[in-house]
């Protein structure tokens, strides 16, 4: 047997997987039904909880706890400093986004994130097999209960100097994450994200040799191709976020799911835009508009977040991806509507054809 072979299923003993497949934990993508069909096929499910509450936490591991007995995955942003405001800024974001929706209203930049440690409780008594983090580090403390339960810590990283600070503050597993990736990339540091963009083949093998522990590669994987490239780099897994969301389990708008079955991975984009953290999404009219030098520098993150919520809704309402947040990686164009569980067989019988 091939050697990435031999470390894949090393891996899937280790954490109780059939299949070195998993979903990305994308935050207000993944609903139970997914996690349910890509656990039931031997994958890894997962839950990005950063705007959940702790009642919706515990009540999202019950649901596919329910309909699955296979392994998942939380994962919690660590939080950004508290935003410094502006208030000149987000006055001209405010009519900015007015010409692409609703009127903003003044407070809806005050909008924050569940709390971080009441998250972290949740996390606690839901008690999955793995917890991950991305944006950060978990905090010693944190971390020292997780490993008093047994909790397995996969930290979510985008440089090598990220994957050496996640290995010595304990970590049992590194997720490399390519600047394919859609949506918004694990950087420790935010004001650096658009200058560190690593590209996932050059990140994956770098990390491999810099650590000691596992390491899963994600960004841009949406095939067979892509996980046995990753695997012969290194990686004992890969992780999947794009490629899953046409799924009907992932319940994504049809809009949102219509558009990437046509988007090149040159149609996508990294920006501030939706959130004020650099994330990427398809180039849509609003973002290549609200990216353009004319248009208002974006306010801080989560304060962008909250100025344009009141546009992604009624976008979302009308079914025009155009004004939708439409997180993207660059390999959107390979995702099928076929159902997960598919999606999971033929990417691994496909990845393991090639290493055969």
């Amino acid at each position: 047997m091939h050697a990435a072979l031999v470390r894949a299923y090393a891996f899937c003993e280790r954490f109780g997987l059939r299949l070195p497949i998993l979903l990305a934990p994308m935050a207000g993508a993944c609903p139970p039904s997914l996690s349910i069909a890509v656990a039931n096929a031997g994958g890894l499910g997962a839950c990005g909880a950063l705007l959940m509450q702790p009642k919706a936490i515990l009540e999202w591991a019950a649901a596919v706890r329910e309909g699955s007995n296979g392994t998942f995955q939380f994962n919690l942003w660590v939080p950004d400093p508290p935003p410094k405001r502006d208030a000149a800024r987000e006055e001209k974001v405010r009519k900015f986004l007015g010409q692409w929706g609703p009127e903003v209203s003044i407070e809806a930049g005050d909008a924050t994130p569940p709390d971080f440690s009441a998250q972290c409780e949740a996390l606690m008594v839901a008690s999955p097999a793995i917890v991950s983090s991305i944006m950060g580090l978990y905090p010693p403390e944190f971390v020292s209960r997780l490993k008093a339960r047994k909790i397995v810590w996969f930290a979510n990283i985008s440089t090598v100097a990220e994957a050496r600070a996640a290995e010595a503050a304990g970590a049992d597993v590194i997720v490399a994450q390519g600047m394919e990736a859609g949506g918004h990339r694990g950087c420790f540091d935010a004001t650096r994200a658009e200058q560190q963009m690593v590209g996932l083949f050059a990140l994956l093998p770098a990390v491999v040799d810099a650590v000691r522990v596992p390491v899963v590669a994600t960004g841009g994987i949406a095939d067979g191709r892509g996980v046995a490239a990753a695997l012969l780099l290194g990686a004992s897994a890969a992780q999947i976020g794009t490629g899953f969301l046409r799924c009907p389990e992932a319940k994504t708008h049809p809009a949102w799911a219509e558009a990437l079955s046509v988007t090149a991975p040159e149609g996508t984009i990294v920006s501030r835009v939706f959130s004020g953290r650099a994330g990427r999404s398809i180039a849509t009219d609003y973002v290549r508009a609200a990216t353009a030098p004319d248009a208002p520098a974006p306010a801080a993150y989560p304060v962008q977040r909250g100025l344009t919520a009141a546009m992604r809704e009624s976008g979302g309402k009308a079914g025009d991806v155009h004004r939708m947040q439409a997180w993207a990686g660059q390999s959107a164009a390979m995702a099928r509507s076929d159902p997960a569980s598919e999606v999971v067989r033929r990417v691994w019988q496909d990845a393991e054809a090639l290493l055969a």
